[in-house]
């Protein structure tokens, strides 16, 4: 009985301590994020939309390529950029598919299970495709929505009734990352807590001997806003568990937290977040179908 007790609590401790870590790293990238929103809304108001909106034609092509850092904290400043108008869907939706949580880290680590030209290639996929879908979006999107390069930065506030603007930009900036962060580690709480009691054995099993339909899961599991998606999808790769397609689906999908801070900084536009969810995962699961049709061999 008392085994049993001291394994739930060290599991308890290990799941906390994880979340606080996670969640830790994010902080600098949110309130730099926030600061020059903050900035940028308080010092060219009048002219940042325009300018934003001329910068933002090539955005998906920056944003494919900085997503593949190995760091989520750029889909979770991409999220709060986006809420505020400064990006376009576009290159929020590029840098969702490029980013990878742990899978460059982990892919480096286990170097002897994976050459460094298979590596670079699915880099090569993931930027390409997270490009291409990302001009697709803007055009979609534009057409849709002719006034999506409007700021929103001052909306933010509104939402949060935090009257921050009523302080310097130091202040919103803080007042905005700490809420990011509380709402963050909650939910990580809760998703780390359910991917230890569920297991990595048991979502392996959802995918052996079944390719395609193992895309349509990898690209659902790459949607849970946490950094054990892509470990669990990426590990399952290295043990020979998938296919390279169902690889590539659910690391184009597993952009960490950014669909989180999405859904809770632009609230106000839920129809708006699904759509873009929506796209993420049906061009996952093609991307997926696609290397699967061609066996391109990684």
């Amino acid at each position: 009985m008392t085994e049993t007790v001291n394994t739930i609590v060290d599991n308890a401790w290990d799941i906390i301590l994880d979340t606080v870590t996670d969640t830790a790293k994010l902080i600098p990238f949110l309130f730099l994020t926030y600061l020059l929103m903050e900035f940028i809304e308080h010092k060219t108001s009048e002219k940042s939309g325009s300018l934003m909106a001329k910068a933002g034609k090539f955005g998906p092509v920056l944003g494919g390529l900085l997503g593949i850092i190995p760091q989520c904290g750029f889909s979770a400043s991409a999220a709060g950029l986006y809420s505020g108008r400064l990006i376009t869907p576009g290159t929020l939706t590029a840098i969702f598919l490029s980013t990878s949580d742990e899978m460059l880290p982990i892919f480096i680590s286990e170097h002897d299970k994976i050459s460094t030209k298979s590596i670079i290639e699915i880099l090569v996929i993931k930027v390409v495709v997270a490009i291409i879908f990302g001009f697709a979006v803007d055009m979609v999107m534009h057409i849709r929505h002719k006034d999506s390069q409007k700021l929103e930065i001052q909306s933010i506030c509104q939402n949060e009734h935090c009257h921050c603007e009523e302080g310097g930009i130091f202040k919103s900036a803080l007042i905005h990352s700490g809420q990011i962060v509380a709402f963050i580690f909650i939910i990580s709480l809760i998703l780390n807590t359910v991917v230890t009691v569920v297991g990595e054995d048991t979502l392996g099993k959802l995918f052996v001997n079944i390719p395609f339909v193992g895309c349509l899961i990898s690209s659902l599991i790459g949607l849970i806003p946490n950094c054990a998606a892509s470990v669990v999808i990426t590990e399952l790769y290295l043990s020979g568990v998938i296919s390279a397609g169902t690889l590539i689906s659910g690391l184009l999908t597993g952009c960490g937290i950014g669909l989180l801070v999405l859904f809770r900084t632009n609230r106000n536009n839920l129809k708006e977040n699904l759509s873009i969810l929506s796209m993420m995962y049906f061009f996952g699961v093609a991307a997926g179908f696609m290397v699967e049709l061609t066996k391109i061999e990684i």
